[in-house]
């Protein structure tokens, strides 16, 4: 079974995150949820983002690095939407990953090397019509990732909802997210 450093999105570490979380230690994986807000939730997502502006992007994302200390190597690293900054760090240079899930978000592969690194299998997911993941570029990012690596995949779900994985929000899609987590399963089971 797989071990996962799970990240949360811009809102929190919600009751849908550790939903998530569980439903992934249900099928026998081990995941760590570390929460980079402080046990800080937020009711909508522009409210999460004024947060993060407050704390840094900078600041968050080496929280999210430090997650990962003290725990073994052979880590999947995965993230929600601003947890992808982390998880894709951490997939990108610490050494012995097992894999990547980034969620609803996706940076260039330059933000943290000059490649994707050569064994370390990638599933990206979005909707196409997100403002922020298809109308941001993070869509285009996620092209790039896949048509460059050896080992990835890009999932594209049809709605315009960010967070749509997320239970605990009204931007919850419940078709889109369960198909996501079977997916997600896949990927894990295959580590």
């Amino acid at each position: 079974m797989a071990e996962v450093l799970l990240f949360h999105h811009a809102q929190g570490r919600t009751t849908g995150v550790l939903a998530f979380a569980d439903e992934l230690r249900r099928a026998g994986h081990t995941v760590h949820t570390p929460d980079l807000y402080d046990g800080h939730t937020f009711a909508t997502l522009d409210d999460g983002l004024a947060y993060a502006r407050e704390v840094g992007f900078g600041n968050l994302l080496d929280r999210g690095v430090g997650a990962a200390d003290g725990l073994p190597d052979g880590l999947v690293y995965a993230g929600f939407s601003l947890g992808v900054l982390p998880a894709q760090k951490l997939a990108q240079t610490r050494a012995g990953a097992c894999g990547a899930l980034l969620f609803e978000s996706c940076l260039p592969v330059s933000e943290f090397g000059t490649a994707w690194p050569a064994g370390v299998p990638v599933q990206i997911h979005g909707a196409d019509a997100d403002p922020f993941f298809a109308g941001e570029g993070d869509i285009d990012a996620a092209r790039a990732l896949v048509e460059s690596a050896d080992d990835a995949e890009l999932f594209v779900y049809r709605g315009d909802r960010h967070l749509f994985t997320d239970p605990s929000l009204p931007s919850y899609d419940a078709d889109a997210a369960k198909l996501l987590t079977q997916r997600v399963l896949d990927f894990l089971a295959a580590r």
